[in-house]
């Protein structure tokens, strides 16, 4: 059984289909990249599975589960975790302080230790150990007691990635990862995040424009255009597809 699998999901605003039919499945354990050019439907997408938006039609299962049954609230308690492409970062708070907060969802704490403050040291202690542990993971133990603001944006980009990973995700999705990225800093994140779906267990949804990164990482790649699936296969296979050459160019190559 795939961890996620997309069926014939269509999603219109109004008179605009941003999605029409989509269907693509993702095994546990893959990286799958999510291509296309602006206005594809990507993001769309993505706000789909994180419950952001609900579908025109279609369905949505996640690990054997109907998603779209699941309230928003519930979906990182699954095991589904995500980045956005606009930092959302709490700058006054310190790096190891941002990245515990993903760690809600691991809290023992509930509606009557919290107010009491049963145990509630203990607990932080507990959430701030495996924060740290993260960061180090990420190479980011240097600067886990600095505030975020001012660090510098790759560094930035990096600290959102460890909060998603500290609610402990079967599903991790990327949202533009490398985007204002150095070169250099694109070939880092290419091989950190394989490193951290092989150490952390993840299956991992990418949408990226660096072609690159998603044609040298990706198990598998779904190229959209205009809301629909005009790809789907190897790297190497879709990379030479005519409807992908078209897509991204403008005409057959």
């Amino acid at each position: 059984m795939a961890l996620l699998d997309v069926h014939e999901v269509t999603v219109r605003f109004g008179g605009i289909v941003a999605l029409s039919d989509l269907s693509f499945q993702i095994e546990q354990g893959e990286i799958c990249g999510l291509i296309g050019p602006n206005g594809a439907g990507k993001t769309t997408m993505f706000n789909v599975v994180s419950r952001i938006y609900q579908p025109t039609a279609g369905r949505v299962t996640f690990d054997g589960r109907d998603l779209l049954a699941v309230p928003a609230h519930k979906i990182a308690t699954l095991g589904i975790a995500r980045t956005f492409q606009n930092l959302a970062l709490w700058p006054g708070m310190t790096v190891l302080q941002n990245v515990m907060v993903g760690s809600h969802t691991a809290s023992r704490q509930n509606f009557v230790t919290a107010p009491l403050r049963i145990g509630t040291r203990r607990e932080e202690r507990r959430l701030a150990t495996r924060a740290y542990e993260i960061l180090e993971d990420l190479d980011l133990a240097p600067v886990a007691f600095r505030p975020a603001a001012g660090l510098p944006f790759g560094t930035l980009k990096r600290i959102e990635l460890a909060r998603a990973l500290a609610t402990s995700p079967k599903l991790l999705m990327l949202d533009e990862p490398a985007s204002g990225l150095t070169h250099s800093e694109v070939d880092e994140l290419a091989q950190l995040v394989q490193r951290l779906r092989d150490r952390y267990h993840l299956t991992v949804l990418l949408v990226e424009h660096h072609m690159a990164m998603v044609m040298g990482i990706s198990d598998k790649v779904v190229v959209m255009d205009f809301g629909r699936k005009i790809a789907e296969g190897v790297p190497s296979v879709v990379s030479r597809d005519p409807k992908v050459i078209e897509a991204y160019l403008g005409g057959a190559a």
